[in-house]
């Protein structure tokens, strides 16, 4: 039997054609016959629509023309709650809402029917801040404006105030962040009433798009068919919002009798999707004199923008994951999602972890200061132990050595060393440096019940040649899962890399096993096909025709022989639980993943105080992911997720005005490039977890958590001066040391 293909660096699974140009992405299809279409948006951030005139010059009647009265079913888009419309309906939320769709064979007629449109909106007063959402001063979403709010509670916090040698406040804000994907949103689509709806796209998750436009359109679920194409890239952002652009692709389509496809222009991309939720973070920490964390209170609230959509999944994560990888006996978070009239924000790499663990990670530096700990020091007094309980209460079951991961990234950053020696070479000097860290982790896989709501289901088929296919709804993002799947089946069944296929992922042919979100695609959905080949292989043992020891060539004997006699050889698997494990949706308490990825990374920066640039010069990433199945794509996970982190940090400052995004260019939107990125040396701790396969645990996520604070934390080492908050642009820099010297000159 061949095997230990786990670990191996094996070549990409559909890295040939990418490079070859083989690869069709949803652009790149052509349909006979087909119509191109556009959105009409709205420039009003709150209104009530009057009317709709359509401009002179134009052949309106060439014209496929869709508005909310056109649509055949449900004016929503099917979600979390229903409160989204796939085009306005007598009034607007926000300043890019969908009003009117058209259609046309001439892309360039057609931008000019986009402009002669005239949407005659009668504005009302809006919201675009999260204080004036709390303080209710104009109501644009349910009694309060408030989608979604948990609360967590840990032994008593109240009582722990009066006894604490100290009490440190801080308030830390994180703005929103652009996904930007080399892909644009796009997708193709035809639609006959008498035959049904099928829809061909850039997505992460085929059965979201399933749902959404059975319900818009009325129909049954084996009348529509959602396939993806090939996709480049998502971090997100192609999670929920492809179902908005196939239903608009979708309704032209099924008013036209024609094929229609909508491709965004990265203008419209970036000012109509979904970002990174801005936040808000309150901290109010109690501390013993030895500095030990007696009680936490943490206010958490994001910005929702003008619809739901994840916003309750997202605030989810963020209140898990906001008090850290420390023990704590007493902690109270409070969390909410408000509504703005802003575009809804929705998934973006991470999911509400990175806005919490930055407040935690920065305050944790305070209050150490206030403390007279180093941060280090602190944070090894705190750090949660095997057997110790979150402020969930789920018990750590695992063999987490925290400690350990900080003194192997303290150590191959050298970070001592540098700090004293910056320490003393900084005075005096325009380009100062410094050393930061941030210590964090991430559950893998949906939060609490989730997975077992979802009931994720993959199937394999063996074919009469030994090949063996993998039927699965989880998409090819850039992330590496048709390697990873192909790796875990074919270990699994001691064949050949090359004789695992992974079949594109089609509503009509796959089984829906979940989305392609939340660390979960290798885990949770590897330990399917893992489980499902193993089936595979105890049906062919089981059956006589295949022994063990058996080579290649006997597996595909053994495939051919059962096939003639009993037919097709499939074998499926079903999400399961691991045993022990307990969530309680009512009180948010028990066991909120089935494990966490642990991590420590540590920056190095260089702060220029007469430009106010920061740069980062080296950065170290160590972190603990269960059994590593690829290693080049997961350092390629965490180099990204690093490198992308750096932008939220320094550089991707989204300038709104009015609820509009002003700069959705890239061209004035700027994240950074080859040269703004450091050397990022990853290093991996393997600590195989059970359910998953082979042991790996989810690492996509991760490595957006802890970048920011990190470089955040160097910045305040190399300056003094302390930054609440990101991005860090150099005004926002210099304005900050100003403050500080004038405080200084005072003193």
């Amino acid at each position: 039997m061949k095997k230990h293909l786990i670990g191996r660096p094996v070549p990409r699974k559909e890295g040939r054609a990418k490079v070859t140009g083989q690869a069709r992405y949803v652009d790149d299809l052509v349909f006979p016959g087909i119509l191109y279409g556009a959105t009409v948006r709205s420039r009003v951030a709150r209104g009530r629509i009057k009317g709709i005139s359509f401009g002179e010059g134009i052949p309106w009647h060439e014209f496929t023309i869709v508005t909310a009265k056109d649509i055949p079913g449900e004016n929503y888009v099917a979600l979390i709650a229903h409160d989204q419309p796939y085009l306005a309906d007598g009034v607007v939320n926000h300043s890019e809402e969908p009003v009117v769709l058209l259609a046309h064979p001439e892309k360039y007629l057609l931008e000019e029917a986009r402009r002669a449109v005239q949407l005659e909106i009668e504005p009302l007063r809006p919201t675009f801040t999260i204080e004036d959402s709390l303080s209710k001063k104009e109501i644009i979403w349910g009694e309060d404006n408030v989608f979604k709010s948990y609360s967590v509670e840990k032994g008593n916090v109240d009582e722990v105030w009066a006894r604490a040698d100290f009490i440190v406040e801080g308030e830390y804000r994180t703005g929103a962040q652009e996904q930007l994907y080399i892909e644009t949103n796009g997708m193709i689509a035809v639609a006959i009433p008498e035959k049904g709806v099928t829809v061909w796209g850039s997505m992460q998750c085929p059965y979201y798009v399933h749902k959404a436009l059975m319900a818009l359109f009325g129909l049954p679920a084996d009348k529509v068919r959602v396939i993806q194409s090939e996709t480049g890239g998502g971090f997100g952002g192609k999670e929920e919002y492809p179902s908005m652009i196939a239903g608009h692709a979708a309704l032209l389509a099924w008013k036209s009798g024609k094929p229609v496809k909508i491709i965004y222009d990265r203008a419209e991309d970036m000012a109509a999707t979904t970002k990174r939720h801005p936040s808000r973070t309150r901290h109010r920490t109690a501390v013993s004199k030895d500095g030990k964390l007696l009680g936490m209170e943490i206010d958490f609230v994001i910005d929702g923008g003008a619809y739901t959509t994840l916003s309750p999944v997202v605030l989810s994560r963020g209140t898990i994951h906001a008090p850290g990888p420390y023990s704590c006996p007493n902690v109270r978070i409070r969390s909410r999602a408000v509504a703005t009239n802003a575009p809804p924000h929705g998934a973006f790499r991470g999911f509400g972890a990175p806005q919490s663990i930055f407040a935690l990670e920065r305050h944790l530096n305070r209050v150490a200061r206030a403390i007279g700990l180093t941060p280090e020091e602190f944070r090894q007094r705190n750090f949660i132990q095997p057997g110790q309980t979150t402020a969930t209460g789920q018990v750590i079951r695992e063999n987490v050595n925290m400690n350990h991961l900080l003194e192997r990234a303290l150590a191959l950053s050298d970070y001592h060393a540098k700090t004293a020696r910056f320490a003393r070479e900084n005075s005096g000097q325009r380009r100062k440096k410094g050393m930061g860290f941030a210590s964090f982790m991430h559950g893998a896989g949906f939060t609490g019940s989730g997975e077992q709501y979802l009931a994720s289901v993959v199937e394999l088929e063996a074919t009469p040649q030994g090949r063996v296919r993998v039927l699965a709804a989880s998409t090819e993002i850039g992330q590496g899962t048709n390697t990873i799947f192909s790796q875990i089946a074919a270990d699994a069944l001691g064949l050949d890399y090359d004789s695992i296929e992974i079949l594109k992922p089609d509503t009509a042919s796959v089984p829906n096993s979940g989305p392609t979100v939340a660390s979960r695609t290798c885990m949770v959905v590897g330990k399917l096909v893992e489980a499902a080949a193993l089936g595979l292989k105890q049906t062919l043992v089981g059956s006589g025709f295949l022994q063990e020891g058996y080579t290649p060539a006997g597996f595909e004997r053994a495939c051919k022989r059962y096939i003639e006699s009993h037919g097709p050889l499939k074998s499926s698997s079903q999400y399961q639980p691991p045993p022990g494990i307990h969530w309680d949706d009512a009180t948010y308490y028990g066991d909120a993943y089935g494990t966490y990825a642990w991590a420590v990374y540590v920056a190095e920066v260089t702060v220029d105080t007469v430009t106010f640039e920061t740069e980062v010069n080296d950065f170290v990433a160590v972190q603990e992911v269960g059994k590593v199945i690829h290693p080049v794509l997961a350092a390629g996970q965490i180099e990204g997720g690093v490198a992308q982190a750096i932008g939220y940090a320094l550089y991707e400052n989204v300038v709104w005005n009015e609820g509009r995004m002003l700069n959705s260019q890239m061209t004035n939107y700027i994240m950074p490039t080859a040269v703004d990125v450091p050397p990022i040396r990853v290093f991996f701790e393997e600590l195989p977890y059970s359910y998953g396969p082979a042991g790996a645990k989810g690492l996509g996520e991760l490595p957006m958590d802890g970048a920011a604070p990190a470089i955040v934390n160097a910045i305040e080492n190399a300056t003094g001066v302390s930054i609440h908050h990101i991005p860090v642009m150099p005004e926002s820099l210099m304005e900050a040391l100003a403050v500080t010297e004038k405080a200084v000159e005072r003193a």
